[in-house]
């Protein structure tokens, strides 16, 4: 405790207080709070987050002191230390001569008689925070009534269409609006073509559409792409930049995660089946209880620091560790609820009603969950590992067969030093030592057999090795690996050890063949792999020795016999093949994703540093949107299910809203609500709040049906609209909020890529799997050469690049391409020179140029005005005007249609949505 403060309780406690006065909060202390306080601690400004200005705020304090006034403990009250320090730098207030001794005295006597605060008394509410209309229920119905069951009746989409329209006027009519013409039919293909699968009709499909007059043209042409492939890698493109899915795990090092694409596969999939949305919310939670372990990689599709990028200390393993649970949890809110929860990490949220204490209990639902690789668990890679684990019990039968074989041909196990081989006297001319088999290398298996030394011993009473060179003996092997150290020479060189032995070129066998100088009478071969006693490796474990006066009367002398050999290799043939079918069974997907263990204890971080624990903190939802918690030992599998039953609950205000949200923006290019992943106070109010919930009503009672939500906005009057500017109705809505045309936009840089290799003939359809390149880098420290000219898998959709995490594509990043840095919920549409640039003079676009001016030929002739109107028609689904035909002759005439192709990549005609 500092001086000041220490005199000034001696004092107190030395002068009875029983004689003074009691103190009036109104009359005694607001003034002083009034006088000293307001100013940075009341309604305009909470520094530190604390505010004295009412009660239940004064004594909850502020950021970094836990309460501040604690009724009868002045040691323990951080008001009292700090108006009363007698450092500058803590002393409150900071600026000015700070509170008379006598004001210090009154509001510690004030402390120490209770701090009695009485009720009614403040000259402010405190706002209620919960009081938002993100947080009330929806204002429709989110159940069907029996008699009212949901069709999907062209007459029931319809309907629902025009219900939509009626919202929209509802808005328009206030402000004498009104819907603009419809847009001609060419133009509303070509939009909900981009729109729903990011690719232009082509023109078969645009002349079939324009010649079809028959009710329901519209709803058959969105119930095709509904049902392409296409479809979900356009709008899974959207979700993955919700969540800042990429293929590195970013920062400085930003190594590659070569496993993490089976979540982008999992995320195309489920809009491709149109995967219910709670169960899809549900399947990214807890995954892997559901049989979809790829969908967990939303857990962890944040950037993350490896192992080796964590200091050693235990402090920094705990503030990584930190980190990583931050950004699950900020996912969470963002992508599923709206709301930055995030923000509550080191203090109560400055807007919204989201405290510490619920950041920390969200928190608590995810202490089981680590960042790492594992492999996918579905019901074909169950069914493989019972294959293989059957096939492997074939395997150990095999083994003990071999070992029996062995046992009984050669009673006494080789060994690396020494191995004599003694046997009744026979002449012999050649003599085979044959290779059946070898011991395994620790690390690389069934390696190369290698033999030091052969001495084949004469059966005279000294004993004379006649197998060296020196006495003319010439040796021939089945094959032989040759180095420095190993050469088919050196076994019988009279020379030990490794360095002078030879080298089978077969894994796990091999034979030598010695021919002596002449015939000679032999009772005894000696082999080693090692004499030296220095290596053990690479040791036959299994031979056969076989001696005679010609290559046609060889006898054996020891090992296997030819009947053993024959049987022995059926064996080890069959063994071999069930090991190659066990190594392809056993080649399980694996998937970066969340990787499970038991939950770790979850403490309330005072200012969210891990150094300064406090209590413990059980899982529990919101409490501003629920009242659900478990125990504190409860698992990690129960805690993931539970909150992802509150969140996909139909009774949860914020999850609908939210979904259907993201859906009008990425069909209009601004949400009901301008922020989609900001529905908390700070964020934007919607600008059709009953539309808003009637869709979101509406989402529920589909089924949680995304492809439901696309077929009754795609075919209102609203989205049909063209979308002309009429400078009167500008003046009104500039911004186009109330929605009297059509919010023309530029397409994203996936969709221009991928339209511009469709339109040339060259798109890759392929789907899945590992991502292309468009770096000749895939991560690491060594940069991000681009890529310039691509071919084969290069030529696929952009959602199948292999993402570096914030390293933007070099021609495409340009077009406001999220990094994935961070969350993307919508994408800027900025224009900048860099991108004109680029879409005109890169590699890229003059190859696909390239390639569009030679299927314009090969289509349309050797006419120029004919290749000119089939490069209109491929890429503009038109003919050119006149105009545009004489001026694109002049420019193929002087600078050739590749020229012209590049020219019109680049114009708004293409880039923008009709």
């Amino acid at each position: 405790m500092n001086r000041p403060l220490a005199l000034l309780l001696l004092a107190l406690l030395t002068k009875p207080l029983t004689a003074e006065e009691p103190i009036d909060f109104v009359r005694h202390v607001r003034p002083i709070f009034q006088q000293h306080c307001y100013g940075c601690h009341a309604d305009q400004k909470q520094k530190s987050g604390f505010r004295l200005d009412v009660k239940s705020a004064a004594f909850k304090g502020g950021d970094g002191y836990g309460e501040a006034i604690v009724a009868g403990d002045v040691h323990d009250s951080p008001l009292i230390e700090l108006i009363a320090s007698d450092d500058d730098d803590l002393r409150m207030p900071p600026d000015g001569p700070g509170l008379s001794p006598a004001e210090i005295t009154l509001l510690t006597r004030w402390v120490q008689e209770g701090a009695n605060w009485p009720d009614g008394v403040d000259l402010v509410e405190l706002e209620d925070r919960t009081d938002h209309w993100s947080f009330k229920p929806l204002a429709f119905p989110a159940t069907t009534p029996q008699s009212e069951k949901q069709s999907k009746s062209s007459e029931a989409v319809r309907a629902k269409a025009d219900r939509i329209d009626d919202f929209i006027r509802e808005q328009l009519e206030p402000a004498q609006l009104t819907f603009s013409p419809p847009a001609s039919r060419r133009d509303w293909l070509r939009r909900v073509y981009f729109d729903l699968i990011g690719l232009p009709p082509n023109p078969d499909q645009v002349a079939a559409f324009l010649n079809d007059e028959t009710p329901g043209a519209k709803r058959r042409v969105i119930d095709q792409l509904l049902a392409s492939p296409r479809y979900g890698e356009r709008w899974g493109q959207h979700w993955l930049d919700v969540v800042r899915y990429a293929d590195t795990h970013g920062f400085e090092v930003n190594t590659p995660r070569p496993n993490a694409w089976p979540y982008r596969d999992y995320v195309i999939a489920a809009f491709n089946n149109d995967t219910p949305y709670d169960q899809f919310i549900h399947e990214q939670l807890h995954g892997d209880t559901l049989g979809q372990d790829a969908a967990t990689g939303f857990l962890v599709t944040a950037a993350a620091l490896l192992p080796g990028q964590i200091g050693k200390d235990d402090a920094s393993k705990r503030l990584a560790r930190q980190d990583e649970l931050a950004e699950i949890v900020i996912n969470t809110g963002e992508a599923f609820l709206g709301l930055s929860i995030g923000c509550a990490r080191c203090h109560d949220h400055k807007f919204d009603a989201i405290s510490h204490r619920d950041y920390f209990s969200m928190q608590a639902f995810f202490s089981g969950v680590k960042y790492g690789e594992r492999e996918i668990e579905t019901e074909d890679s169950q069914r493989r590992r019972r294959q293989a684990e059957s096939l492997l019990a074939r395997v150990g039968e095999i083994d003990n067969e071999l070992q029996q074989q062995s046992d009984l041909a050669m009673p006494v196990a080789t060994n690396a030093h020494l191995n004599p081989l003694p046997f009744d006297p026979i002449e012999a001319k050649y003599v085979r030592f044959t290779i059946h088999d070898c011991n395994r290398h620790p690390s690389l298996g069934l390696i190369e057999p290698c033999l030091d030394e052969f001495e084949i011993i004469a059966a005279d009473p000294v004993e004379t090795n006649v197998a060296l060179a020196s006495r003319g003996a010439k040796v021939t092997a089945s094959g032989s690996r040759t180095s420095a150290r190993h050469r088919l020479e050196h076994i019988n060189d009279g020379e030990y050890g490794n360095s002078r032995s030879w080298m089978s070129d077969t894994k796990g066998r091999g034979w030598v063949l010695f021919e002596l100088a002449e015939p000679t009478t032999i009772a005894k071969v000696v082999w080693s792999r090692d004499r030296m006693q220095k290596l053990g490796d690479r040791l036959p474990t299994s031979y056969t020795l076989e001696a005679g006066p010609s290559l046609e009367a060889m006898q054996h002398l020891a090992g296997l016999t030819a009947a053993q050999v024959e049987s022995s290799q059926r064996l080890r043939d069959e063994k071999q093949a069930l090991e190659k079918q066990i190594e392809e069974l056993n080649k399980t997907p694996k998937v970066f994703a969340g990787a499970f263990s038991k939950p770790e204890p979850t403490h309330l971080l005072l200012r969210g540093d891990p150094e300064q624990p406090r209590e413990e903190v059980p899982p529990a939802v919101l409490t501003a949107l629920g009242d659900i918690s478990l125990e504190s030992d409860s698992p990690d599998r129960e805690r993931r299910m539970a909150l992802a039953d509150w969140i996909a609950s139909p009774d949860n205000p914020l999850t609908a809203r939210v979904m259907v949200n993201r859906v009008w923006q990425w069909h209009f290019g601004t949400g009901l609500v301008a922020t989609p992943s900001d529905f908390g106070r700070s964020g934007e109010r919607p600008s059709h709040p009953k539309l808003l919930d009637w869709l979101a009503a509406e989402f529920i009672r589909s089924g949680w049906s995304v492809k439901h939500l696309h077929r009754m906005i795609t075919l209102t009057a609203t989205y049909g609209q063209s979308n002309q500017i009429d400078p009167q109705r500008q003046a009104i809505d500039a911004d186009v909020r109330l929605l009297w045309r059509f919010p023309s936009r530029r397409l994203e840089a996936e969709a221009i890529r991928d339209s511009m290799l469709a339109v040339n003939g060259r798109l890759d359809l392929q789907t899945g799997g590992r991502g292309f390149d468009l770096f000749k880098s895939r991560g690491g420290l060594s940069g991000f050469p681009p890529i310039e000219s691509f071919t084969g898998e290069g030529l696929r959709r952009m959602i199948y690049a292999h993402k570096i995490r914030m390293e933007p594509e070099a021609v495409f990043g340009a077009f406001d391409c999220p990094d994935a840095g961070q969350s993307a919920a919508r994408r800027r549409q900025s224009t900048t020179p860099i991108q004109a640039l680029n879409l005109f003079n890169s590699q890229f676009t003059i190859d696909q140029s390239d390639a569009l001016a030679a299927r314009a030929v090969a289509e349309a002739g050797d006419d120029v005005r004919q290749q000119i109107q089939e490069v209109y028609r491929l890429t503009l689904a038109r003919s050119p005007e006149p105009v545009e035909l004489d001026s694109a002759a002049t420019l193929v005439e002087q600078h050739g249609l590749p020229t012209l192709c590049r020219a019109i990549y680049n114009s708004n005609e293409f880039l923008f949505m009709p």
